[in-house]
């Protein structure tokens, strides 16, 4: 009889683009978790938890690519082998498509306009890189069936108060603001509105997306023929003629126009003599720049960034005024500036921003991404901005693909990962580790009375735990508490049991002092007590609040 060959042992790994996140990780995206949800509630918003699975067909068009089912999104097919194949299933790329159709199913039982914030893990299966997971966090918070700009005022004043919440200091962040019906005046004006021009759109749409990394140049060829990188390759452009790209263009250097305008303004108050003026007009120039806020300005930076946004918004009007969806969309951002200046946001927090394109296709009006404006070292120690943690906009068209009716909607997503590696990056973290108190064991036939000392720790609010190795090992057991990280270790043998006392070990100081403490040192800050057994929780408590 032929021996049977043993099934492979399966590889201990993650799967390609996920990872496993452990104690202080945790620890950390929870207490953020919970201060955001804190200020969503202050909001007035309400929680939702809807299923992590999905119809593919409730995604619908929303999905990356529309005509392969399960690209883009983890998807699986019920029944598939079956004579009756079921529904295309999906694991949710997000949290807006899934509020749709809860909304939409349950709009009978819910307010109006209903307001709910989410949390959870979103999958997508796209290519992993460095810093891009398959399964990550978001944090969301919607409106939906409030048609005033109001409400996405409201969204931009909350994500404000979410970041300083966390921890992002004021001056360190911006809320930037833009409005999809301005580029849609822009299409318009340039001749690329109707259902026609719908492919060439798209192309603009990601060209002008991509101005951070291409620049100008790169931007300008995509609109006409096309563009080849440094490796050779070439991407189509969008076929636009020398008309239409100018029209573009001076869109996507909208901020270089109104910084050359400013600078001539500048100059022309210095000549008059009006140096208050000029400085006002100078700093307003520079606000932009995220360097600003260490610059020795005269005026106060809110009054410079108030400044550029009432440039920027006559200079979009300027450009739109031919496009009646366009002026409605600079009349929008005009109404959101003044809600967030009445409500006493002032303009340092947040900026009228054309370069806010978005690239999901369900924006139908204000768009506004949080951009982080400190500087951080990359893998290869290049000095970069920290960049976009938060993003979102008006969507009125998503719930309309269930009810037929439209239904007007807008909210943020957080990207809660992206916040933590900021706050780290910023050392805004707490890396103090909560670790327990190890209360050892000497004697395994009075594992009762350790159990009694691991209570009464907890019972007065203090981490604690019982070592549940093998006791054998004295050594071992303080080994263990080392890799747990252990602030304090407890230790009863036989004879402290007769005594009636405990030995107390410090072991956070023990640590300290065995890096290059003195023999004076050493006497003077012992790390290890002997106390009375009732001192047990007091004497704990106080080596506690010494390392804190």
């Amino acid at each position: 009889m032929a021996k049977q060959k043993k099934s492979p042992r399966p590889k201990a790994e993650t799967p390609k683009g996920f990872r496993d996140y452990f104690g202080a990780e945790v620890t950390h995206r929870t207490e953020m978790l919970g201060k955001i949800a804190a200020v969503y509630h202050r909001y007035g918003f309400d929680a939702l938890e809807s299923s992590g699975v999905e119809t593919v067909q409730a995604l619908g068009k929303f999905l990356p690519d529309v005509d392969r089912p399960n690209e883009g999104v983890f998807a699986w097919q019920e029944d598939a082998d079956s004579d009756k194949p079921g529904d295309w299933l999906a694991l949710r790329y997000d949290l807006t498509a899934p509020l749709a159709r809860v909304y939409a199913q349950h709009q009978n039982d819910l307010p109006k306009p209903y307001r709910r914030y989410a949390m959870g893990p979103v999958w997508r299966n796209e290519k992993p890189g460095p810093g891009r997971f398959r399964q990550f966090y978001q944090c969301d918070a919607d409106t939906v069936g409030a048609s005033s700009v109001a409400a996405d005022a409201e969204i931009c004043a909350m994500l404000a108060d979410c970041l300083e919440e966390v921890g992002i200091e004021r001056g360190d962040y911006i809320v930037r603001v833009n409005n999809r019906k301005v580029l849609n005046g822009v299409m318009e004006v340039a001749g690329l509105s109707g259902d026609d021009k719908e492919a060439e759109r798209g192309i603009v749409l990601r060209a002008i997306d991509k101005l951070d990394r291409l620049g100008t140049d790169g931007v300008r060829a995509l609109l006409g023929e096309g563009r080849k990188d440094e490796s050779g390759d070439f991407t189509k452009g969008a076929g636009l003629d020398s008309l239409q790209v100018n029209v573009v263009m001076s869109f996507v250097n909208a901020h270089s126009d109104v910084s050359s305008a400013l600078a001539i303004e500048a100059s022309n108050a210095s000549e008059e003599g009006d140096e208050r003026r000029a400085d006002l007009l100078t700093d307003a120039r520079y606000s932009m720049d995220a360097s600003f806020v260490d610059r020795d300005a005269k005026i106060t930076y809110g009054k410079a960034r108030a400044v550029w946004n009432k440039r920027m918004l006559d200079h979009l009007g300027a450009l739109v005024k031919d496009s009646d969806i366009g002026w409605q969309g600079v009349q929008e951002l005009t109404e959101i500036h003044e809600f967030m200046m009445s409500g006493g946001y002032s303009d340092c927090r947040f900026a009228i921003d054309p370069s806010v394109v978005r690239g999901l296709g369900y924006y139908t009006g204000p768009v506004f991404e949080a951009e982080l404006t400190f500087e951080i070292k990359d893998d290869k120690g290049r000095t970069r901005n920290f960049g976009s943690v938060a993003g979102g906009g008006r969507y009125d068209d998503l719930v309309k693909r269930f009810t037929g009716q439209e239904v007007p909607a807008t909210g943020v997503s957080i990207g809660v990962d992206r916040l933590l590696a900021a706050l780290d990056a910023k050392g805004r973290l707490d890396k103090t580790a909560d670790a327990p108190v190890v209360v050892t064991v000497m004697d395994k036939a009075r594992m009762a009375d350790y159990q009694a000392m691991v209570a009464e720790l907890r019972q007065a609010g203090i981490r604690a735990e019982v070592y549940l190795g093998n006791p054998k090992n004295f050594g071992n057991q303080l080994k263990y508490a080392d890799k747990r990280g252990s602030p304090v270790a407890v230790i009863e043998g036989g004879d402290e049991y007769e005594k009636g006392v405990i030995q107390i070990k410090d072991l956070i100081l023990g640590a300290q002092m065995a890096e290059g403490a003195t023999l004076e040192e050493y006497k003077e800050l012992p790390s290890q007590y002997e106390v009375p057994r009732d001192q047990l929780v007091a004497k704990v408590r106080d080596i506690l609040d010494s390392q804190s």
